[in-house]
């Protein structure tokens, strides 16, 4: 039952959506289209402002199947929130992966930069972002080891999404566990993973970090910008039009509308 997320508008920051499983058709009142489809990475500065819309494409309506990604939301510093907006669509063969043998892990460079251990310089991912940021997608078998080393003053987490493992040493990490790494004012910052030892399964997880903006934050619903003026401009340009829109919204929503009706009567519905 494909719900997804018809028409809505954004401003004032970027969303970052990484598909793992299925396929996602996006429209915007720009013009712009896109199908995501597993492996992909769509890095969307939303900017001054536009209307989109993220459904589950055709084949998956059409056929079913399992519709699995993530979205991260991630500000922008105030000079570039009223900017033009951009998209970077990248499928799996412009992302950067690293295998490291020695220690059983791949990794998926999304943003940011990741080196072996023993390498002599980083891989470089291929999306460019507004502010350092790192966005690496690990891949641990059991046995294996991952580490990396960041700027102390990162805002840094991890994610399990599959399989369970130690981070650093003293924390075990299991499926749908978060992890925040403390932050300091100077120096490096390390993490260290190890996978399950006890098992076949591999670990899967999203290691992220920026550079704190230290700026104010004002947000309402899908505007994130500094004051709360700014958020009502947000709201008002969206209501008169100067966001645009996008031919064919009150289909997106009745298909919206319809699966959440189906997931209510079957039970499956947990939003």
């Amino acid at each position: 039952h494909g719900v997804g997320a018809p028409d809505h508008p954004h401003r004032g920051f970027e969303t970052v959506t990484y598909v793992l499983q299925g396929g996602m058709q996006h429209l915007d009142s720009r013009g712009n289209t896109g199908n995501l489809q597993a492996g992909w990475c769509q890095w969307m500065t939303a900017g001054s402002g536009v209307v989109h819309s993220e459904m589950p494409n055709d084949e998956l309506l059409r056929n079913g199947g399992t519709l699995e990604g993530f979205q991260l939301w991630v500000n922008l510093p105030a000079k570039d929130k009223m900017i033009p907006p951009k998209y970077q669509d990248t499928p799996p063969d412009q992302i950067p992966k690293v295998t490291d043998t020695k220690n059983k892990c791949n990794v998926k460079v999304i943003a940011g930069e990741w080196q072996m251990e023993g390498s002599e310089a980083p891989v470089k991912a291929t999306i460019h972002t507004r502010s350092p940021i790192f966005f690496l997608d690990v891949n641990i078998e059991p046995n294996g080891k991952f580490t990396h080393t960041f700027p102390a003053n990162y805002g840094t987490f991890l994610y399990v999404y599959r399989g369970k493992g130690v981070v650093n040493k003293t924390h075990m990490a299991e499926e749908s566990d978060t992890v925040l790494f403390d932050r300091q004012t100077n120096g490096n910052g390390n993490v260290t993973v190890t996978a399950e030892t006890d098992g076949a399964t591999e670990m899967r997880f999203l290691l992220i970090g920026g550079v704190p903006l230290n700026e104010p934050i004002a947000q309402w619903g899908p505007f994130v910008m500094n004051t709360q003026e700014e958020i009502e401009q947000a709201v008002n340009d969206f209501r008169s039009g100067r966001m645009g829109s996008i031919d064919g919204e009150e289909e997106r929503m009745r298909i919206s509308q319809a699966a959440v009706a189906k997931q209510k009567q079957t039970g499956t519905w947990n939003k």
